[in-house]
């Protein structure tokens, strides 16, 4: 289900919850969670006993209109106590979905090399690696690959 503006705070605490440098290029997130870039309507959501388990950000990759074919997952994070309960295989199949919905016709990502788990997922629901950008991010000391991967829909 698409997230909705009073959803903002438990968006807000599972992503400070689950960032790590695994996933995360960027600093910790800091509030708002929602701003100029990040809109409600980019976000599916995860439930389970009725709170936040898990979301997935589905928003255009560019503005240009060149590219609006394309959607892309720009974030996805699950609760620590709701993994291997599949739901960031059904967010990924709910962005499929949602993105054939919105007309889309390509759906792409971004994968940092050393996460091993997230890139076996991807895979494993019909995405290739179409490149990587050897070394492209310093994190913990240490030079991470940029993955890039992509399905047609």
């Amino acid at each position: 289900m698409p997230a909705r503006k009073p959803g903002e705070e438990g968006l807000a605490l599972l992503d400070r919850a689950t960032w790590s440098t695994l996933h995360a290029v960027s600093p910790p997130p800091q509030p708002p969670f929602f701003d100029e870039r990040h809109l409600p309507r980019d976000y599916l959501v995860a439930e389970s006993d009725g709170r936040i388990a898990g979301y997935l950000r589905l928003a255009r990759p560019t503005p240009l209109a060149s590219n609006a074919h394309v959607l892309s997952i720009q974030g996805l994070a699950v609760a620590d106590e709701a993994r291997g309960q599949g739901l960031g295989r059904a967010l990924i199949r709910a962005a499929v979905a949602e993105a054939r919905r919105r007309g889309a016709r390509r759906l792409s990502l971004r994968v940092l090399g050393h996460n091993a788990p997230a890139r076996a997922l991807y895979a494993s629901e019909g995405f290739a690696v179409e490149g990587v950008q050897p070394q492209e991010f310093l994190l913990d000391g240490a030079y991470v690959d940029d993955v890039l991967m992509g399905r047609t829909l």
